[in-house]
């Protein structure tokens, strides 16, 4: 709870993975994918509830087993490669009302702390906006990235600004890292979307910041986490 506003984390996990064919369930010393994001939640101090969006048994199991609530089962339609994730956010919302904010944690982002969970529901709070996401740092920026034109020309794809030579005069620029999506239910519910121009930040560091979609994502997590439990 931030204030008197209830938080509910959700924890959405289709069982139809094709990059990563059973991903949120593959096991990372002894637990499944997925557990760390439902611990970080339950540690999370603001967050009042954890649940899961999922059509998988499999994974409404493993889930059940890390201690997060699966107060319903995903309709078959919201697990197909064409659904969208405001779509299962929704459905989740229309299930379990009471809440003001959401917060949406993929369990694709394992790295993501509750301290991160924590700082971006404050950050929203202080800030008076209606949605925080986190982001991290870009490796390449997009003032040195050009897309082809006629005759095989560069064009920029963002005009560097002027006198500008080296990469570190670069304005500093972010990505979203997917870990984190906290909004006020209200608003998300209007524009049906967690980034607009009244969005703020929570910034991440890349090393918190993997998502993993393929087995090289994976076998980066499993190597973080063998090297910290070796550390």
């Amino acid at each position: 709870m931030i204030g008197t506003r209830k938080i509910l984390a959700l924890i959405p996990a289709r069982g139809g993975s094709k990059g990563l064919p059973g991903k949120n369930t593959l096991p990372v010393a002894g637990r499944p994918l997925l557990a760390w994001s439902v611990d970080a939640a339950r540690a999370a101090r603001s967050v009042d509830r954890v649940v899961l969006s999922s059509d998988d048994d499999a994974i409404m199991a493993a889930a059940r087993a890390c201690g997060c609530e699966v107060p319903f089962v995903r309709p078959a339609a919201l697990g197909s490669d064409t659904a969208t994730t405001i779509d299962v956010v929704m459905h989740a919302l229309d299930a379990l009302p009471g809440y003001d904010l959401i917060v949406l944690l993929q369990p694709t982002s394992p790295l993501r702390t509750a301290a991160d969970i924590d700082a971006a529901c404050e950050r929203l709070a202080s800030s008076g906006a209606p949605a925080c996401v986190s982001v991290s740092p870009v490796d390449q920026s997009p003032y040195w990235m050009y897309r082809l034109g006629d005759n095989q020309g560069l064009v920029p794809v963002v005009e560097t600004p002027p006198g500008v030579t080296r990469r570190q005069d670069l304005p500093a620029v972010y990505t979203l890292n997917g870990a984190v999506y906290v909004a006020d239910i209200a608003w998300l519910r209007q524009t049906r979307t967690f980034v607009t121009r009244e969005t703020v930040a929570h910034l991440m560091p890349a090393e918190r910041s993997i998502d993993i979609d393929t087995i090289a994502d994976f076998a980066a997590f499993e190597k973080s986490i063998t090297e910290n439990d070796h550390a």
